[in-house]
């Protein structure tokens, strides 16, 4: 396994295959690198380097009782992204991912970012607030994190159908593709995921998006019950310097794993462009 030790002696698991340019997968929560895997493979196979971590408290990392919010999230990929020496990079996040990539290349990644995808990202913020009144109730997250705090099997399991969209008419449900994203959930610490929570949802996001110039694509399914397409996507990419949305009819939150043929050409054309 390959870990970097950062400097508060967390260890942090992270994939890197091939060479080339380098593409850094973030994940959602409360998965594990493994949740790029048909990205992964797809890319690797194009010639590029790829590169997927496990958030810190998810996966195969140190379940840390500490730092489970956005600027650890941040420091922890800047250190590793030095540690790789990486340059040129394109940072690609999904969901929670999605806000650690860009306050990441907000912060940090000036002369490594080449450019970000923000994939079903909760960006630019996603409660409710004063300033975002058509954001989400703070009630919903409550709710996400009593049930992952004293139901987590249970709960993770029922998660995936709305995730992947299979409570709509023609979905296809995959059992393989359910049982892999509870595993992935299963592996990480308890405390993170429940902490994460706070991270995903309350986040301000606003400032990062405002402050990179570099090209920034957002792809979101309009049909995402996890992520609302209109409070996140829609408002996000107007907020970025040099921007482009590509919105999808009916697909899911999930959709780099369910539609992930159609998200790896889209994500290729970018990249190379």
């Amino acid at each position: 396994m390959s870990t970097l030790k950062l400097k508060d002696g967390t260890e942090l698991y992270y994939k890197d295959w091939g060479t080339g340019q380098p593409l850094v997968f973030h994940h959602g929560w409360p998965l594990s690198g493994d949740d790029w895997d048909n990205q992964m493979q797809f890319f690797v196979q194009k010639g590029f380097r790829v590169i997927a971590h496990d958030r810190r408290g998810h996966g195969r990392s140190t379940q840390t009782s500490e730092g489970h919010e956005m600027e650890t999230y941040a420091s922890d990929v800047a250190q590793l992204t030095e540690f790789l020496d990486l340059k040129n990079a394109v940072h690609i996040g999904h969901s929670t991912g999605g806000g650690e990539a860009i306050r990441y290349a907000a912060k940090y990644g000036k002369g490594r970012v080449a450019k970000v995808v923000l994939i079903s990202a909760v960006t630019p913020i996603m409660v409710k607030t004063d300033n975002n009144p058509d954001g989400v109730p703070i009630s919903v997250f409550d709710e996400i994190r009593e049930n992952t705090a004293t139901n987590r099997p249970q709960y993770f399991r029922d998660f995936t159908i709305p995730f992947f969209g299979y409570n709509r008419d023609g979905a296809k449900e995959s059992q393989g593709v359910r049982d892999n994203w509870w595993r992935q959930g299963m592996m990480g610490g308890i405390n993170a995921h429940v902490a994460c929570v706070k991270a995903f949802s309350e986040t301000d996001f606003t400032e990062d998006l405002k402050s990179v110039d570099i090209p920034v694509l957002v792809l979101h399914g309009e049909d995402d019950q996890i992520v609302p397409f209109e409070l996140t996507a829609v408002k996000a990419v107007k907020l970025v310097k040099n921007g482009k949305l590509i919105s999808y009819p009916g697909f899911p939150h999930g959709m780099p794993t369910t539609e992930a043929a159609t998200i790896n050409k889209d994500l290729l054309e970018f990249i190379q462009s």
